[in-house]
């Protein structure tokens, strides 16, 4: 059964953009499909799991279980990010939930107490226990890394650093200095779909016009969207494209100096495979972080950041970020209605795959690095 979605997969993956269709429905609703992209996508690719900056203090923590590993994400004495196992190293109980500030970890079981940094403080009545060498007990890591403001997290201790596999696209992203942008809001979203499904649905803006005529439809130039012609990126794929002058956002405040000529009203909008997406604008950001929880649901990190000098200027900053966040939750609602109505369409006996778009080119890219990824050489 695994075999034959996959093949199916290939053979979309491998027709060009005039002829590409939509992914074979089981490849969301599949759990075999879903067991493979746990082993070799999450358990061996970038995964983001929010902006650095919502993590300032030494202290500070997140927890987030990527390809059912828990995992603590805290910045450390040193003032760095660091990720480790969230799991007791005496009889595997989960350390923490949440985020928060800690200057130490304490399991809510037995009380194995842990530093920031992992290794092992204390472990009351375990003196009699040969096999019990506090000094060699320490919180198995895993790799992290800032880039450009992201948090970045790796459970593969071989992989390439995320610098080295999105160098081409920092060339695009430099000017618009997006490891400035100031957080102004993070959550954590729970929806009734497929991972896959909102992905796909982020990465194209054929739907705006539609899906988002009441919010951010009406303000884009959906024709003079602009995709890279030098072909496809192993590890992300993006966008560029401009709103009209009737958008209230989108370019670049009087005090940058950075952004010249249209760069100051053209935003660019990456994936970076597998699931994280986001649009950057001049004067703004926001994003989605996603992972998977079953074929049927997806857990999604939501958030925004502004440029400094926009939030600077302001006079009224708490209205400002309140209207902003206002606006992007309802563009959020728009969507769970989209991917969720999508994802019951995959369901559904009847459905077959659809043409694509030439709009739609990111998703077939998409499509593609599934392709490489499940089904390996």
């Amino acid at each position: 059964m695994l075999a034959d979605i996959l093949n199916s997969l290939k053979d979309i993956a491998a027709a060009p953009l005039a002829r590409a269709t939509t992914m074979p429905k089981e490849i969301y609703t599949n759990p075999l499909v879903l067991d493979h992209e746990i082993s070799h996508i999450f358990s061996k690719d970038w995964v983001c799991v929010g902006r650095a900056d919502t993590l300032p203090h030494i202290g500070d923590y997140m927890t987030v279980e990527i390809a059912n590993q828990p995992l603590i994400v805290t910045r450390g004495k040193d003032n760095q990010l660091t990720a480790m196992s969230n799991i007791c190293l005496h009889r595997g109980m989960v350390l923490v939930e949440g985020r928060g500030n800690a200057k130490k970890f304490t399991c809510p079981y037995h009380a194995w107490t842990y530093h920031p940094d992992g290794k092992l403080a204390a472990a009351a009545y375990m003196d009699k226990s040969e096999c019990f060498d506090k000094a060699a007990l320490r919180l198995p890591q895993a790799q992290c890394e800032v880039y450009l403001g992201w948090i970045y997290v790796n459970l593969d201790p071989d992989a390439l650093p995320v610098k080295q596999c999105l160098s081409e696209l920092t060339t695009l992203l430099e000017p618009y200095h997006m490891e400035n942008y100031v957080s102004i809001f993070e959550e954590e979203h729970y929806w009734n779909t497929n991972w896959k499904c909102l992905t796909e649905n982020f990465m194209e803006g054929y739907h705006l016009p539609v899906a988002h005529s009441g919010t951010v439809g009406s303000h884009f130039n959906l024709m003079d969207t602009e995709f890279d012609e030098r072909g496809q990126f192993d590890h992300f794929t993006y966008q560029y494209f401009t709103k009209k002058d009737s958008a209230p956002v989108g370019t670049a405040h009087a005090s940058n100096t950075t952004l010249t000529g249209k760069w100051r009203s053209t935003s660019i909008m990456p994936t970076v495979f597998p699931s994280h997406m986001y649009v950057l604008a001049p004067d703004h950001l926001w994003y989605l972080a996603l992972l998977p929880d079953g074929t049927d649901h997806v857990r999604i990190k939501y958030g925004a950041a502004m440029a400094p000098e926009v939030l600077d200027a302001s006079e009224d900053r708490d209205k400002l970020i309140a209207d902003a966040k206002a606006f992007l939750d309802d563009v959020q609602e728009e969507d769970r209605t989209v991917v969720e109505g999508i994802f019951k369409g995959a369901k559904a006996p009847l459905t077959k795959a659809g043409p694509l778009s030439w709009l739609e080119r990111e998703n077939h890219e998409f499509t593609n690095y599934l392709a490489r990824k499940l089904i390996p050489n």
